[in-house]
């Protein structure tokens, strides 16, 4: 499988960010798992490839170039570890995922990824009922 993040996995998509922005909605699930918030919905008829979002706030990080550095770490920790998610069947892994940056900080690559892979972990961990509820 090429490792690679094209622009079919980028969500752009204003319907779709505002649907997983929506507060009080059933369909968008969260957790915590620091530096990241993730944000993700299961879909009926899912992409071939789960489409992700990478948000850095520009309150905590007021030049652009700090922003940007965070994001390119996030998406090369993700490029680098999505054969896990990708192995799944596509009715089974969420359809659209946002990872929201919410450390005071930048951090290191090595905090990033490791973040990145207990994130994409418990994604693939989710409980059998959720998933199931997740189609309907």
């Amino acid at each position: 499988m090429k490792q690679t993040f094209g622009k079919n996995e980028r969500l752009c998509s204003p319907t779709l960010i505002g649907r997983l922005f929506q507060r009080g909605s059933a369909d968008v699930h969260t957790f915590y798992l620091f530096p990241f918030r993730v944000l993700y919905i299961y879909d009926t008829t899912p992409p071939p490839f789960p489409q992700l979002l990478f948000s850095v706030s520009k309150r905590q990080f007021k030049k652009a170039v700090d922003r940007n550095q965070v994001k390119r770490r996030c998406r090369e920790a993700y490029r680098l570890n999505k054969a896990s998610l990708l192995s799944l069947p596509a009715e089974s892994r969420p359809s659209y995922i946002a990872f929201l940056y919410i450390a005071k900080e930048i951090s290191t690559f090595d905090v990033i990824e490791t973040a990145m892979k207990q994130s994409l972990n418990r994604l693939l961990k989710l409980p059998p009922a959720l998933r199931e509820n997740q189609g309907q």
